[in-house]
């Protein structure tokens, strides 16, 4: 045995960790105004020490309402009638805390909303709609096939992909019918009944590349002189197709252009991607609600935040009291006391941390959004692209003496509505290249002059890299040939060689 010394040992270590409230202002700061709001609805039914101003005014009505006194009564009978009136609301009102120490009970806003409901809630239609695959499995089941071959057919359909494609092979998917569903069969069976399912509709599917997805839409139309030479090009020069060179086609074939361009515009038609064919009930139209309103008028810039839909909020007046009202009340038991007195003072808190960072929230998106107004004062007058500044978050952090994380989360998630566009506050960040002068300019600037040599070029014979670095430095921009290259891609554009059209 062997003895062994163990020593304690005191360690000072410094951490820096976030508070609650931090975290809530930077999940705030981050949220878009759609998120907000659906956050700030969330907390008032979490929460009923929180309230909004709409709230408050239809109490203020009930009340008022309630003790409205006809304009011909005398005035001491209204005083009697009032003294009366408050005596009797105030043994009604009297507080009582039982539901919150009884374990057993809920409060009723718990449960209010969930079991009740307006009885003039309007009822709407729900539709229904097939899915991709279930529509497949549909036509599979119209099919006469014995119960080997419907199984067959069911593990393909479930192998085929959103897009249409069917990516394995057949001899893994008949390692799966084996494996999981003890069916023997050959690799031949299965592209047997492959074949049956791309007879399916829509056209294209079940392919098993782009070549045969084209050529089973192809096949599917009336077979003129246009189609059958569209299906001789993808059969025997797809990747000269594909690649666009035409006039190595032209070669093979014999074809005059006139001919090529009608095969082109046949095969343009063509769906690539055959399992994108969603029902109207999918497809989901997204509106953009910017998080920022600008107006401009003249040299005049106003900016805002889009709180048109942000209730105004408080705290519950009925919480206030009744957390006063029980600080003082020395009738019940210190314990029941003490938890009454912490459960109404930590909704009230809460309920303070959320107003506060929602009313930090509107300050700090209001300053970063003037900082960076104030860098791009000359685009937002012109709405011209070729004026944006170069600027990082760095370049805001510093004016508004906030953290670039800060300004990242203000930056990366809020639309801004301009008299030209709405878009992203992110994309007016950009990086600084210098040009022949001298002169520090935007990124942006370059891949906008970019874009439109592009837009401009002869599409019988695009511009390649080179050339565009040439007409690039013509106009006073130094940049490197990869550069030019980095720029395309980001833009979207396809090299010379894919842009080329006859």
């Amino acid at each position: 045995m062997t003895n062994q010394n163990q020593e304690l040992q005191l360690q000072q270590q410094l951490r820096q960790r976030l508070s609650p409230q931090q975290i809530l202002l930077m999940k705030l700061i981050q949220a878009p105004v759609m998120v907000l709001e659906q956050r700030i609805k969330e907390e008032i039914e979490n929460n009923p020490a929180l309230e909004t101003s709409e709230d408050d005014s239809e109490n203020q009505e009930e009340i008022t309402e309630d003790f409205e006194t006809p304009e011909h009564e005398p005035e001491h009978e209204k005083d009697d009638k009032q003294e009366e009136s408050e005596q009797e609301s105030d043994a009604e009102n009297e507080f009582t805390f039982e539901d919150y120490l009884d374990e057993d009970d809920l409060p009723d806003y718990r449960t209010y909303s969930n079991n009740y409901s307006d009885d003039n809630t309007k009822e709407y239609p729900i539709v229904s709609s097939k899915s991709f695959h279930e529509s497949l499995v549909e036509q599979l089941r119209l099919r006469n096939l014995n119960e080997t071959d419907f199984q067959i057919g069911l593990q393909i359909i479930g192998s085929i992909d959103d897009s249409g494609y069917l990516s394995r092979k057949p001899e893994t998917i008949a390692d799966d019918l084996a494996f999981m569903k003890n069916i023997q069969v050959s690799d031949k069976h299965i592209i047997d009944i492959l074949f049956i399912i791309q007879d399916f509709d829509p056209a294209g599917i079940g392919a098993r590349d782009l070549k045969e997805c084209l050529l089973l839409q192809l096949k599917r139309k009336t077979l003129t002189q246009t189609i059958r030479n569209a299906i001789l090009v993808l059969n025997k020069y797809f990747d000269e197709f594909s690649k666009k060179h035409y006039d190595r086609i032209l070669k093979k074939t014999n074809m005059s252009e006139e001919q090529l361009k009608d095969i082109v515009k046949e095969i343009l038609k063509l769906n690539p991607k055959p399992g994108d064919f969603s029902p109207d009930i999918y497809l989901i139209n997204q509106s953009i609600i910017p998080d920022f309103i600008l107006h401009t008028t003249g040299d005049k810039i106003d900016i805002q935040l889009n709180n048109s839909d942000i209730p105004e909020l408080h705290i519950s007046r009925e919480y206030r009291e009744m957390l006063d009202y029980y600080s003082k009340n020395n009738t019940k038991s210190h314990s029941q006391n003490k938890e009454a007195i912490q459960f109404v003072r930590s909704r009230i808190e809460a309920a303070q941390w959320f107003i506060d960072a929602v009313r930090q929230r509107k300050d700090t998106l209001l300053a970063v959004a003037n900082a960076i107004i104030d860098m791009q004062r000359e685009y937002f007058i012109t709405g011209d692209e070729e004026k944006v500044k170069p600027m990082i978050l760095n370049d805001i952090s510093k004016k508004v003496n906030m953290d670039v994380s800060t300004v990242s989360r203000v930056a990366s998630s809020k639309y801004i509505q301009t008299p030209f566009g709405t878009f992203l506050l992110k994309n007016l960040f950009s990086e600084s290249v210098q040009n022949d002068e001298g002169d520090e300019i935007s990124n942006k600037e370059i891949k906008y002059v970019l874009k439109k040599i592009v837009d401009n070029e002869d599409k019988s014979a695009p511009l390649n890299d080179d050339k565009l670095l040439e007409l690039l430095k013509e106009q006073g921009y130094n940049i490197a040939r990869r550069t030019v290259a980095k720029y395309r891609e980001k833009l979207n554009i396809a090299p010379a060689r894919l842009r080329k059209e006859l």
